[in-house]
C-alpha cells in the first residue's frame, strides 16, 4: 500500500527552530511510508522557525513546505490550514503531530498500517490512555493530573468514546477527512483536538488507538495550563449541549 503513496504530516509550530532539524530528520529516514510531505503550519514565530523549515527542505529535496501565517492565530486554524492545504495536493494520508519531538516520528508507520488494514471508515489515534500507552516518565504529580484530569472531563463532556482525545497525534485516511467540514469547528486553541474528534464521531467514523509514550519536550517550554483546559471545557460543553 506504501507504494506510490503521498502522505502529508502537518506539524502547527510557534518558536519551534530548535526542533525542526531532529524532526525533519526523524521523518525522513522512516521506511514503509511512501512519498512523504512535512507541512509546516508557522505563526510568525519570533525565532525564525519559518526560515529554518525553508532551509531544512532543502536539505530534503523540497519535501518541506512551508505556510506562514502573519499572527499567533491558534492551533486549530493552524491545523485548518495545513489539512486543506495536503487535501489540495492529493496526499492520502495525512497525519498531524506536534512539532515538540513530544510525539515520536517511528510510530508512524504503524499508524499506517492500520489505516491500510482496516479501510477508509477509521482514523487512528497515537493515545497515551490506550492500555499500553503511558506518559513520560519524568513528569510530576501536578502535571499527570492536568493531562488526566483534563482529559477525562473532555471525555465526560463531548460523550467521546475514545481514551485519549486531547491528544494531537493522529492519521486520517484523506477521503475520511474530506467526508467531515473541519474548516467549521469553533474552537481555535486547545480544544480543537476533541472538537475535530466529535466531529468524527458523529459523521459515524470509528477510531483505533495506537499506544505512544508522550514524551515532553526536550527544548522550549509546554504551553498547557489550567486555564487552557477550563475554557476548552466550556467551549466544548456549548458546542455539545446547546450547538455554540
Amino acid at each position: 500500500m506504501s507504494a506510490g503513496r503521498k502522505v502529508a504530516v502537518v506539524a502547527p509550530t510557534y518558536n519551534e527552530a530548535e526542533n525542526l532539524p531532529e524532526l525533519a530528520s526523524r521523518l525522513f529516514a522512516l521506511d514503509g511510508v511512501g512519498d512523504l510531505r512535512l507541512y509546516i503550519v508557522d505563526d510568525a514565530s519570533p525565532d525564525g522557525t519559518a526560515d529554518a523549515a525553508r532551509a531544512l527542505s532543502e536539505r530534503y529535496g523540497g519535501g518541506i513546505e512551508v505556510i506562514s501565517r502573519s499572527a499567533k492565530l491558534g492551533l486549530g486554524t493552524a491545523y485548518i490550514a495545513g489539512f486543506a492545504r495536503a487535501l489540495a495536493d492529493g496526499c492520502d494520508r495525512v497525519v498531524q503531530m506536534d512539532a515538540d519531538l513530544s510525539h515520536a516520528p517511528e510510530h508512524i508507520p504503524t499508524m499506517l498500517k492500520i489505516l491500510d488494514e482496516g479501510g477508509d471508515d477509521r482514523i487512528v489515534i497515537g493515545s497515551r490512555y490506550a492500555p499500553g500507552g503511558s506518559l513520560d516518565p519524568s513528569w510530576g504529580r501536578k502535571r499527570r493530573f492536568l493531562s488526566a484530569f483534563g482529559n477525562h472531563l473532555i471525555r465526560f463532556v463531548t460523550g467521546l468514546r475514545a481514551k485519549d482525545v486531547t491528544g494531537g497525534f493522529r492519521a486520517y485516511p484523506a477521503d475520511v477527512l474530506r467526508a467531515v467540514d473541519f474548516a467549521s469547528a469553533r474552537c481555535a486553541g486547545f480544544a480543537f483536538q476533541a472538537e475535530l474528534a466529535y466531529m468524527f464521531q458523529a459523521a459515524g467514523f470509528g477510531a483505533v488507538e495506537h499506544p505512544i509514550t508522550f514524551m515532553d519536550r526536550t527544548r522550549g517550554e509546554s504551553k498547557m495550563s489550567l486555564h487552557i483546559v477550563a475554557e476548552a471545557v466550556w467551549k466544548l460543553a456549548l458546542i455539545r449541549f446547546r450547538g455554540g
